[in-house]
């Protein structure tokens, strides 16, 4: 069986291990007490492997047809060799744009001989999904039994006029697969990819969780996404390593000059919220971590022991990094799913309602500015002090109103969940009238009647509605959607 490989990019190699001083030295400081590395098999690199599809076209030779004189859906006229040239090149495109590997079989499947060494192939290559483009009716009991016996993730594309409904409806709501019966949709094919690929790089990732005082490392079940755990200590002393005004001043006048207004915070509060964010990123490189997540509000209370973080989550997510309020697992891995599946941040918020005009009511902290993606523009901001601390600097980000908006949160475990929503912004209710948290909205949620029963806290709220998107995701990897 001949399989096809298109200008596929190439794997990075293992990255080496972390030295011993690895954290201490690049986050810490020797001077900074209670910030001890970890040993170096702790932080030993995960390797980093790119997301594998095989795939294979399903359809009989066109001249066996017409020989037989009859060519039932999609008929006579379509010209089955032509449209896999033409989804070919597409493929070759999207496995570029996704940078995942994609090897198609170069001769579509037909009898049930090659069907079987299909299957055979993907068993002993174990890959991480698979992708079937049907072009005949009568072989979709040959995709039917793919799905079955690979137990594969299977992104399935017919093309409209292909299937009829009993056909669609065997697969449309199965477990593992992503079925697309659209004309010619080869977007829908490249989200397919796409959370093929999302679920490897979830694997292949790293969280740097900055709390407590011990480190350890765990994983988190069914995704497999690594957390290291290094001492919230490590912050402090990344902060006060940062000794020259260069970057951080600035970091700190774009922080200024960017802002619709600034109300409570000073210069020095903005230069030391500029200082946070390259302590960040400093632990963020130290530890050759994907995400962050920070038990930031303990060490904001009396006797102070760092400054908020908040304008450094702020551009973290502005850059594509996520990073998760209060060490909350939950709020990280939906950030970062959000990230890998929508190239877009996430309002990690805290949930209230506004019971009267039975809208949703979400504040935090910080918000990402870039809420459209790393490459799109900023949303207005405001400088102000953090709300319940009462100092420092943190962004109200300004959400414009009438936005359409998805709200979701991954519940990680043996049997994982997801909440989703749909809504549509409100509006971002005047500080000074009302209490919460610095970055605000309200928002109306679709098909809930009472917005009291939204499920769930810290949830992340996001631009765009990727309800339905969502929900394959959660199809294709056994996750159970709870709203």
């Amino acid at each position: 069986m001949k399989l096809v490989r298109i200008d596929r990019p190439q794997e990075p190699s293992r990255r080496s291990f972390l030295k011993t001083a690895g954290v201490a030295a690049a986050a810490a400081g020797a001077s900074q007490p209670g910030a001890a590395a970890p040993e170096a098999p702790f932080l030993d690199a995960p390797l980093k492997r790119i997301a594998v599809v095989r795939g294979a076209f399903l359809y009989p030779p066109t001249e066996t047809l017409r020989k037989a004189g009859y060519y039932s859906w999609p008929g006579a006229t379509f010209d089955a060799e032509g449209r896999h040239r033409e989804y070919r090149a597409t493929l070759a495109a999207l496995e570029r744009r996704l940078g995942i590997r994609i090897d198609m079989d170069e001769a579509p499947l037909d009898a049930p001989a090659s069907v079987a060494r299909f299957i055979a192939g993907v068993r002993a290559a174990k890959p991480d999904g698979i992708l079937l483009i049907p072009f005949k009716k009568s072989h979709w009991t040959h995709v039917r039994r793919i799905v079955a016996e690979t137990a594969v993730p299977s992104v399935v594309l017919a093309t409209l006029g292909i299937l009829l409904v009993d056909h669609i409806n065997e697969l449309r709501n199965e477990k593992g697969v992503y079925l697309i019966n659209s004309l010619d949709n080869l977007d829908a094919v490249a989200y397919g990819l796409r959370m093929i690929r999302t679920a490897r790089v979830m694997r292949e990732s790293r969280i740097v969780n900055i709390a407590g005082s011990a480190p350890r490392r765990t994983a988190v079940p069914r995704l497999g996404t690594q957390i290291v755990t290094i001492p919230g200590a490590c912050f402090v002393g990344a902060f006060n390593a940062i000794r020259a005004k260069g970057d951080s001043a600035d970091l700190a006048r774009t922080y200024r000059s960017g802002a619709q207004q600034v109300l409570q915070p000073s210069d020095d509060d903005i230069f030391d919220a500029a200082k946070a964010y390259f302590a960040l990123k400093r632990i963020v490189a130290s530890t050759q971590a994907d995400a962050l997540m920070m038990d930031c509000l303990p060490g904001l209370q009396l006797p102070h022991r760092h400054v908020p973080p908040c304008m450094g989550f702020m551009s973290l997510r502005d850059e594509g990094i996520p990073a998760g309020c209060q060490s909350d697992l939950s709020a990280t891995l939906t950030l970062m799913l959000v990230q890998q599946l929508f190239d877009k941040p996430g309002f990690q918020q805290n949930a209230s309602m506004e019971t009267e005009r039975n809208l949703y009511f979400g504040a935090h902290c910080t918000c990402p500015s870039k809420l459209a993606g790393p490459s799109g523009p900023a949303e207005p901001y405001i400088l102000m002090s953090h709300a319940e601390a009462g100092w420092g600097c943190v962004p109200r980000v300004l959400w414009p109103k009438g936005r359409a908006v998805t709200l979701a949160q991954y519940l990680p475990g043996e049997t994982p969940r997801m909440h989703i929503y749909g809504g549509t912004i409100a509006g971002c209710p005047d500080i000074a009238r009302t209490g919460g948290c610095r970055t605000n909205l309200e928002m109306t949620v679709d098909g809930v009647e009472d917005a009291c029963t939204v499920k769930g806290m810290h949830q992340v709220i996001f631009y765009g509605n990727h309800v339905k998107q969502l929900r394959a995701f959660c199809q294709m990897y056994g996750i159970a959607v709870e709203t």
